[in-house]
């Protein structure tokens, strides 16, 4: 009978393929099945694109669909499906990776489906394998200083707007926000408010083709930024 396999949740970093991590790459080279989140919107996945170039060809790359919803029904029973998917390779005594932009314990599909998988069989065994945040990808290609001598900086989702950053901003000295491109406008117009514009960087793409650093922040052509952009705000 064969033993249970084990899964890697593995950060590939924020889109640059040289940072992925030495022992990223040599997990994904380990296992039987790379598992990829795709939306169901659209077939292309980053990270899957960037672990391309360090996998062995034989080493499958599957998708995993997850739906760009707010409805925790229809979430969970995505997030159950593709648990079952990699329980299933798992079972037949194989490891199995899924891989993650950034890292995994960060604002992560992986996170749920982990949570997800430790609920079915709670003795399954997995390893994380941590990965260069877009943050601080951002924040090195802007030369911008998170956090210094007593400092301390905060992270959220602006996937709701800038309520959220009102409520932190004055609780910490620098604020990254993630997920900004959708209330984009909401959000610049609260930096605007509160005088923190001249003190925020925008960066769009980092480290990818048509990277864009943006200081102080301000509005894209357009209006919108693109889908992967980070907002650092620095109060001094």
């Amino acid at each position: 009978m064969k033993t249970r396999g084990t899964l890697y949740g593995v950060g590939v970093g924020p889109g640059d393929p040289e940072l992925v991590s030495l022992k990223a790459v040599k997990v994904l080279n380990s296992v039987s099945v790379i598992y990829a989140a795709h939306s169901t919107k659209n077939s292309y996945s980053l990270a899957k694109d960037i672990v391309s170039a360090h996998v062995n060809k034989s080493i499958p790359i599957l998708r995993l669909d997850f739906p760009m919803t707010r409805d925790k029904e229809e979430l969970q029973r995505a997030w159950q499906q593709g648990a079952a998917r990699i329980l299933g390779t798992l079972n037949e005594g194989q490891d199995a990776a899924f891989i993650t932009l950034g890292d995994p314990m960060v604002y992560s599909t992986f996170g749920y489906v982990m949570q997800t998988i430790q609920k079915m069989e709670p003795e399954v065994d997995i390893k994380v394998i941590p990965g260069i945040t877009s943050y601080q990808a951002a924040a090195a290609a802007s030369r911008t200083i998170l956090a210094e001598a007593e400092g301390s900086f905060a992270v959220i989702s602006g996937a709701k707007g800038a309520k959220k950053m009102k409520e932190i901003i004055g609780q910490t000295d620098s604020l990254v926000m993630l997920k900004v491109y959708k209330h984009y406008k909401e959000i610049f117009d609260t930096l605007e408010q509160l005088d923190l514009r001249h003190t925020s960087v925008l960066v769009s793409r980092c480290g990818l083709d048509g990277q864009e650093i943006r200081f102080p922040a301000r509005s894209p052509n357009g209006g919108r930024p693109p889908y992967l952009s980070t907002l650092i705000i620095r109060k001094k």
